[in-house]
């Protein structure tokens, strides 16, 4: 009963130290050829993370495998790029005033990482 109570307060403290990325944000970053917007809905639950992105280049994405570990974030989504589906992986760190992401290409290591910057939406 004591170990299932102490467990019990460890993973609130967890989540209580997650960072707060519920929420619309707007990311921006410099890729091969130009600025690159994205859009992310993220939906958090203790330490999982949810949702979804969207961008004018890959359209919209389903977050998978999403986790939310004090300030420490990642997650992977399937898009299209160029009639290719492929496998985006994000990790990042995220703050009070916004977080950085890194996205790479799975399978793809001549494909430069991409270093976003996200703000909350309004």
């Amino acid at each position: 009963m004591l170990r299932k109570a102490i467990m019990t307060m460890f993973a609130l403290a967890l989540t209580a130290f997650a960072a707060d990325i519920h929420g619309n944000w707007t990311g921006k970053a410099e890729g091969p050829n130009g600025t690159l917007e994205r859009t992310f809905t993220f939906k958090v639950e203790g330490t999982k993370l949810t949702g979804e992105t969207n961008s004018e280049y890959t359209g919209k994405s389903q977050i998978q495998d999403g986790k939310v570990e004090g300030e420490a974030v990642s997650f992977t989504i399937k898009a299209s790029i160029q009639g290719n589906e492929v496998t985006l992986q994000y990790s990042g760190t995220a703050s009070s005033g916004g977080f950085k992401l890194t996205s790479r290409m799975m399978g793809a290591s001549d494909f430069p990482p991409i270093h976003w910057t996200l703000t909350k939406s309004k």
